[in-house]
């Protein structure tokens, strides 16, 4: 599927939600959202021989998500060897661009992590966009804002500020932060502008 997506402009963005791994049988399940066009993806998906079945559960035009059942490959065990190797974990979701690449998180300690780079041959290409601490908003559209953002939106989501119609109003949020009406407002600004930055590049190839 990852040639497909490579060397066909159907895939415009995929995610690998979840999977389940039953090693007794040597199958694993796992569930993608996908965006792209329904009939040559799946045409694609039924060609691949590790795959024993999978259902399409189609959400608009261009968008559905897959459920399928896969024999594990040779290939699979030893990509997830690396990880469970070094005691790191993979969190989901695995985000596939329409230019054949891919984008993971990895939790686990800085000298596992690095050793893991070091084991990496020269024939994988990788790039590390970010190290840090993790926390519960790691690669979510909140990550751009800062602690202090973070807060004024969720004051202004509890007093209903976003609502529609509008129940509170900017000098209530003020009051929440104990601030004046103008920082409120520069941190609601702020914080909205990152969020909608990040929706935006998260299609990076449209």
């Amino acid at each position: 599927m990852q040639q497909f997506i490579r060397n066909n402009d159907v895939v415009q963005y995929e995610e690998l939600l979840s999977w389940n791994i039953e090693s007794s049988n040597d199958i694993e399940y796992e569930l993608f959202y996908v965006e792209a066009a329904r009939e040559p993806y799946e045409e694609a998906i039924s060609a691949v021989e590790s795959i024993q079945w999978y259902e399409i559960t189609p959400i608009d035009d261009c968008s559905f998500y897959v459920y399928l059942c896969q024999e594990t490959r040779p290939e699979d065990r030893t990509w997830r060897q690396a990880y469970t190797e070094l005691d790191l974990v993979v969190l989901p979701p695995i985000i596939y661009y329409a230019d054949a690449t891919f984008t993971m998180t990895l939790v686990g300690a800085g000298s596992d992590l690095s050793s893991l780079l070091e084991r990496l041959p020269p024939s994988i290409d990788v790039t590390v966009h970010a190290i840090g601490t993790f926390d519960r908003r790691h690669e979510t559209v909140a990550t751009d804002c800062t602690e202090r953002q973070f807060k004024a939106v969720q004051a202004a989501v509890r007093i209903g500020y976003y609502d529609v119609p509008r129940q509170g109003s900017l000098s209530d949020v003020a009051s929440a932060l104990n601030c004046t009406e103008s920082t409120a407002s520069t941190l609601l600004r702020n914080a909205e502008s990152s969020i909608m930055k990040r929706i935006v590049t998260r299609y990076r190839d449209r």
